[in-house]
């Protein structure tokens, strides 16, 4: 993944492509590639680095013709290179294709096809569907491309050019955006409507399923089954800026809502269809290795530690050994007890975060064995972990994270549950009840951000305090630490969480009258303990909102509102509840005026210690 562009018409499609490649460059990439048909072949141009590094390549032979397509890739199948670029091709070069998005089952394909004799340039997932094309074909390229789609499994958008076909484009999605740009003469192609902006204002936006034959002066849409689909013209009325993130208001608003597809895509090919297993392909782990393990270290900074504390409990609560959590920037200076017989854990968004690189070398140093979990395919924390784990977030511009957080839990989850299979610490039944509810997480965060208008009015009515309190127990007290970190990053309100049983030991004297508590009730092992401390704040006059999950009828009759999630497991209700935290903290910082994409005195990526 991550930008996508496609042009047929009558001028040259190389200045377009370029273009629309520089329009989609907020969303964060790691090389960048375009493929142009000149009348006799498809030239394919690209390269590893910013679309600078592609625009000099090209200098004095830029492609000529009028068909092409372009990407700029965030890498989630091999690491960064000229050879993992998009566009990939087949063996022939007859046949080029762009994708964003995931093939599940890219591997067994690739071993099928590498046995009738494909021979592969990549390490990517997107090239076997260039080579199962070309296997596929057989004088029909629609015919052939509904063929490849039934064979494939996974989250995409894809856009393909034939040698054989080249006066038209053909391309599909699902789950991941595609949108087609209607010209007078020509028509483009798009992952996101910034790319075409410039160049036309009416567009179809494809749906899951969709096929698109897109030639320079007709469009032909159907389904899957090659049905014919009547598409409304989408007139787009916002300007570029707005159009950069896809209507809404803000990067953090955008990517808050993008969460459902990010949690959809890092489960991606790691659950079982029967949802038996936790598969990871990245580890192949036994139990003689998990046995020979006396402890573990999680160790991250900031949202990342946070998500480290909610690792910390699955892993405990699942597996049965025991976990310390480090913040990274203290680990190395209190030398930490660390042999052969430890693994270290870091979580890095960026991959890039100077302590927590440190704080793995320093495991490395002492014997252990290292696991990183990063959204940043060929970072230095990748590079240099023993193993990696990826979440496929996609890129996160605001500063303040939200999609890599959740998509932080959900490895954590799946990891602790992949132990467990291995450990055999968690019985059949119990993995099949988890992960058949992990499966429904995210349409159920989709179901959580439908109804903000009773969020927008706390923090409008609560937003000029000056400070805030959270409380909750368990899990919920983690989660309650991201939701006061994203509170006081983006609003600059005095945020603050306390394990709920502490108050009586100091933080009571804090609370007074009008003062907002945001308590958080889910754990029903604790439940009645967490109501006992909402009282006692409420005694004190404090002004209560409670994170309650959809069955709870007990927690309103304590607090003064009640803010409600989709029943789960309490295992996994902390990656619902942080979502209601999210839009709580980015609409007290509309409130108050903030700048929330780019709070001050902070960055997106800490590279300096």
């Amino acid at each position: 993944m991550c930008g996508i562009v496609g042009y047929v018409g009558t001028k040259q499609a190389a200045p377009f492509l370029i273009e629309g490649l520089t329009k989609l460059e907020y969303r964060g990439y790691d090389s960048a590639g375009i493929a142009v048909f000149d009348g006799e072949t498809i030239n394919v141009e690209k390269t590893v680095g910013r679309l600078a590094a592609l625009k000099e390549k090209l200098e004095g032979h830029v492609p000529v013709g009028c068909v092409g397509i372009g990407h700029t890739r965030w890498a989630t199948h091999g690491r960064p290179s000229d050879r993992n670029s998009h566009p990939h091709t087949d063996c022939s070069g007859d046949f080029v294709v762009v994708h964003n998005g995931i093939i599940e089952n890219y591997m067994s394909l690739k071993e099928q096809l590498i046995k009738k004799g494909h021979e592969f340039k990549s390490e990517t997932d997107t090239e076997v569907i260039a080579h199962l094309l070309e296997e596929l074909y057989t004088g029909d390229f629609e015919a052939a491309v509904r063929e490849v789609l039934k064979r494939i499994d996974g989250s995409y958008s894809l856009v393909f050019m034939s040698k054989n076909d080249p006066d038209k484009l053909i391309c599909t999605k699902k789950d991941n955006p595609l949108v087609i740009g209607l010209g007078d003469g020509e028509n483009f192609i798009a992952s996101d409507i910034p790319a075409i902006i410039a160049r036309t204002r009416k567009t179809y936006i494809i749906n899951d399923g969709e096929v698109a034959v897109v030639k320079k002066d007709s469009i032909w849409i159907t389904n899957r089954e090659g049905q014919p689909v009547t598409k409304k013209i989408f007139e787009v009325n916002w300007n570029a800026e707005a159009a950069e993130k896809g209507g809404y208001e803000h990067f953090m608003l955008k990517e808050i809502h993008e969460q459902p597809k990010a949690v959809r895509e890092t489960m991606s090919a790691r659950v079982a269809k029967d949802n038996s297993a936790i598969i990871m392909e990245e580890l192949k782990w036994n139990k003689e290795y998990l046995d020979s393990f006396q402890k573990i270290f999680v160790v991250a900074c900031g949202t990342a530690y946070n998500a480290a504390l909610v690792g910390k409990y699955y892993i405990e609560k699942l597996v049965r050994i025991p976990v310390e959590v480090d913040i990274a920037s203290e680990f190395r200076y209190r030398s930490p007890i660390i042999d052969d017989r430890t693994l270290t854990i870091v979580v890095s968004q960026s991959g890039e975060t100077s302590d927590t690189l440190a704080a793995l070398k320093e495991s490395k140093r002492l014997g252990a064995k290292t696991l990183a979990i990063t959204n940043v395919v060929g970072s230095s924390i990748a590079r240099e972990a023993d193993q990696v784990i990826y979440t496929w977030a996609g890129p996160e511009i605001a500063v303040a994270s939200t999609k890599a957080y959740t998509t932080q839990l959900i490895t954590m989850f799946m990891l602790a549950m992949y132990m467990a299979g291995i450990k055999g610490t968690v019985t059949p039944e119990r993995t099949k009840e988890l992960l058949t509810q992990l499966h429904q997480i995210p349409a159920q965060i989709s179901e959580t951000l439908e109804d903000v208008e009773p969020i927008k009015t706390f923090a409008k009515e609560y937003g000029f305090n000056e400070d805030v309190f959270f409380i909750g127990r368990s899990l919920d007290y983690a989660v309650a630490l991201e939701g006061s970190l994203k509170l006081k990053e983006i609003s600059y309100i005095h945020a603050e969480a306390y394990a709920a049983g502490e108050l009586k030991h100091g933080t009571l004297a804090l609370i007074i009258e009008g003062v907002p508590v945001i308590a958080l009730a889910t754990q029903k092992n604790v439940y009645e303990k967490t109501l006992s401390n909402i009282k006692e704040v409420k005694a004190r006059d404090a002004v209560v909102i409670g994170i309650a999950s959809a069955n709870d009828s007990e927690l309103e009759k304590y607090v003064d509102h009640v803010i409600k999630v989709p029943e789960t497991d309490e295992l996994l209700i902390p990656i619902l509840t942080v979502v209601p935290l999210q839009l709580l903290a980015y609409y007290a910082a509309i409130t108050r005026q903030c700048d929330v994409d780019k709070p001050r005195n902070l960055a997106k990526s800490v590279t300096v210690e």
